[in-house]
């Protein structure tokens, strides 16, 4: 008979307390001193800005693609949102990820508010992340949803992981694409949103 396997449950998330401590480790261990006057509220204000860097995974981004709008005129071009500006963290190095996001999809008889795209695209960018996941994520939310007809997302960013530790190549910036639907099928439909997103530019 075949061992059932052991489910995983979350960690407990730690206190404020703990999560202040943890950063007087941190300080004691790059050489500091968290006593002096100047390090006393460090950690509380780690602790704060943690709560806003992180606070996408407080959030469901499927909750803001509920509403929708079937008043269009029988509107089926594609709608993009370009350069929406985000951060988000390295999750290997928790390093920041600076960058800008282009979201276009073909619907089939409903839209979304604008704003509700770019919470999207806040809600994952707001956790420890991979720029490729975030890319996909970012799309198959859209698609899954919205049920629309394609979903196309290009990501541009920069790695603080790579323009300030290691290599130390602060010119490099990384693309990702994920194309889903017509996006991905129809070659045209995958140029329209290219040409689009790179307009006047």
């Amino acid at each position: 008979m075949a061992e059932k396997k052991k489910i995983q449950s979350k960690p407990r998330r730690p206190s404020r307390k703990q999560a202040e401590e943890a950063v007087r480790t941190l300080l004691l261990w790059g050489g500091e001193d968290p006593r002096r006057e100047g390090l006393l509220d460090t950690p509380k204000r780690v602790a704060l800005a943690y709560e806003d860097w992180f606070s996408g995974y407080s959030e469901n981004p499927v909750e803001y693609l509920q509403r929708t709008f079937k008043e269009i005129d029988g509107y089926d071009e594609m709608i993009v949102l370009r350069d929406i500006s985000f951060e988000s963290h390295c999750e290997h190095h928790m390093a920041p990820i600076i960058g800008k996001a282009h979201v276009g999809y073909l619907p089939r008889s409903k839209v979304v508010g604008i704003s509700k795209l770019a919470r999207v695209v806040e809600a994952f960018a707001r956790r420890f992340q991979v720029q490729e996941k975030m890319t996909a994520q970012i799309a198959n939310c859209i698609q899954d949803v919205l049920q629309p007809k394609g979903v196309g997302v290009v990501i541009e960013a920069t790695h603080q992981c790579m323009t300030t530790r290691g290599i130390h190549k602060s010119d490099v910036s990384m693309v990702t694409s994920q194309m889903v639907g017509t996006f991905r099928k129809d070659a045209r439909t995958r140029m329209e949103f290219l040409r689009m997103i790179d307009a006047n530019r």
